[in-house]
């Protein structure tokens, strides 16, 4: 592909007289019918634009049906009740547990806000998994959502047993508890947990400290007596299946054989290959060591699916991450920062400053960032989050994160939906501030394209946004069949919402997990009138628009930008 940027100081004079006669709309934005102008570089010019940016004021359209174009319902409601502003741009992923499987809790989750379901591989079988997925599906069929799906893979890190199917079990100050490789053919005797590595009774010591889901319990082992560790709960908690292990010794993590294995274990190729065939969105891979582990399974999952869209989210949980953060960014299609394992295994003072490297790292290479773990972990059992997770939470969409995680809150918990609520409330509140402190002036964006199309994309995307937040304008629309521009537009972080039209219900579901997207799909052309036209008529016909927004349309079909008054 070949393109070409001619920049001009000014407007063509062959245009210029038609300024004279024209209306002035919002912020006198001069409206022609038609006017093309070159990329003006002038120190008179607030806007730098590419040559084949049009101006124009869209005429006269007839009325299209308007089930010709598919968009979230609350989205919808949202925007015909109080406007453009008032949309979230964190997105939030829950995890579905047994609490929240059903068809009726998965649509109340959708209404309250969810943007990714997440299923995770440690817990339920193929089958259990297989339904959820299903009724996810059934419900963007049926009641006009795009919610995604994102398979977590167990990974080779050591995990706890089933607890004998209990939801829960409380440990409690000095009880004593045993943790075996033993596998029983009744359930487990009373306070005994088996342990998913072979090599765990060899590998302790007695004196180590034994952290459950990142340190929310704690253990200290007292014994060893073959394959059982008898340990004494040092701090109580609540031990929930499938939970994380890990040990210390004299301060310091211990690199147990097990951290030798490879990244992806003969069980997570099974679930992938489920994955791949249940045509989910994202596959979360565990404890990733390394970008090489992205690569091969995204080249695996091309061979073995040539059609298959499936992002690839490596999480960041391990020390063997961070020594490898950027090349692993780099390598996948996005990051979450499992701040539980993490803090497991990094001291807990280092954690949020890790974290805010993670979401910025991904943001300037352009690859979504989820903070997951423990976010308003006590309404696992209580209807309200303590003030501290409230503020944490409040910090994560500080720093602009796409998205926020809930995990045991709406897998298992009492109250799934207030906690997404909780999510939901505090990002709006602080985006509306961080909006107007302009907290997301301050990154600076690197180039990070290749090529000469691909720059050119880039910094159409980059003047798009700031022309958006300059002129204050009501939206930004992008036209994309990748789902790239889109991308690229929401890594400016500008304060409009991003109304993003593409072809493919797939990308559409993708869109839905990064920063400022409301993913729509459209069928469109490359006739940018055309398909202008028909979004004005079938937006307006749904109450979404009104004549006078103003808006900054951008497409990658033809590289273009184009700012319009809705007539």
């Amino acid at each position: 592909m070949s393109c070409s940027i001619r920049l001009s100081t000014s407007i063509a004079s062959s245009h210029s007289r038609i300024f004279n006669k024209i209306p002035v709309h919002k912020h006198g934005i001069h409206v022609p019918n038609y006017v093309s102008i070159p990329r003006p570089i002038t120190a008179h010019s607030k806007v730098l634009i590419s040559e084949n940016l049009k101006i124009t004021a869209a005429g006269q359209v007839k009325p299209v049906p308007a089930g010709e174009i598919e968009v979230d319902k609350v989205t919808e409601a949202e925007l015909k009740e109080n406007g453009f502003r008032s949309t979230r741009r964190t997105k939030i992923v829950c995890t579905i547990g047994p609490r929240t499987c059903g068809f009726e809790e998965l649509e109340a989750l959708a209404v309250g806000g969810m943007n990714v379901a997440r299923i995770n591989m440690c817990h339920g079988t193929r089958a259990w998994h297989r339904a959820v997925i299903q009724r996810v599906k059934r419900l963007n069929e049926e009641k006009g959502f795009a919610v995604a799906v994102m398979m977590d893979t167990e990974g080779s890190g050591i995990h706890m047993g089933d607890l004998n199917g209990a939801e829960s079990a409380k440990a409690e100050d000095g009880e004593m508890w045993t943790f075996t490789v033993r596998e029983f053919d009744s359930p487990c005797p009373e306070r005994t947990i088996n342990v998913n590595y072979d090599g765990f009774a060899e590998d302790v010591k007695v004196g180590d400290e034994l952290l459950v889901d990142g340190g929310m319990v704690r253990f200290v082992v007292v014994e060893i007596i073959g394959p059982d560790v008898i340990c004494r709960c040092s701090d109580p908690g609540l031990l929930l299946p499938r939970a994380n292990l890990t040990f210390w010794r004299n301060g310091s993590l211990v690199q147990e054989r097990n951290a030798m294995l490879p990244t992806i274990s003969s069980k997570d190729w099974l679930d992938i290959d489920f994955a791949i065939a249940e045509g989910v969105d994202f596959i979360a891979v565990s404890f990733v060591k390394s970008a090489e582990v992205i690569k091969h399974l995204k080249s695996y999952i091309a061979a073995r699916s040539p059609d298959c869209q499936t992002a690839v989210i490596a999480k960041i949980e391990s020390v063997d991450s961070l020594k490898n953060l950027e090349e692993i960014i780099k390598a996948s299609d996005g990051a979450m920062v499992a701040r539980g394992d993490l803090g497991a295994q990094i001291p807990l003072e280092h954690v949020p400053s890790v974290q805010e490297n993670i979401v910025q790292l991904c943001r300037q290479l352009n690859k979504p960032a989820i903070v997951a773990s423990q976010l308003v972990e006590s309404m696992i059992e209580y209807p309200i989050p303590t003030r501290a997770e409230v503020a944490d939470v409040s910090e994560a969409v500080a720093q602009q994160a796409d998205a926020l995680m809930l995990s045991g809150e709406s897998a298992m918990g009492q109250y799934p939906e207030k906690a997404l609520s909780v999510l939901r409330s505090v990002s709006l509140r602080i985006e509306r501030s961080s909006r107007e402190k302009k907290r997301g002036d301050s990154l600076e964006l690197p180039t990070i394209s290749f090529s000469l199309p691909a720059s050119i994309s880039e910094q159409l995307c980059n003047t798009a946004a700031k022309m958006a937040n300059k002129l204050e304008v009501d939206a930004l629309f992008v036209y994309t069949q990748t789902g790239q521009t889109a991308s690229l537009l929401s890594r400016n972080r500008p304060d409009c919402p991003i109304f993003a039209f593409t072809p493919t219900a797939s990308i559409r579901r993708r869109l839905n997990l990064q920063w400022g997207l409301i993913p729509f799909r459209l069928n469109f052309t490359d006739n940018m009138e055309s398909n202008l036209n028909r979004t004005f008529s079938l937006l307006k016909a749904r109450g979404m628009i009104k004549s006078g927004d103003l808006i900054i349309v951008v497409s990658d079909v033809l590289q273009s930008v184009q700012a319009i008054s809705v007539p």
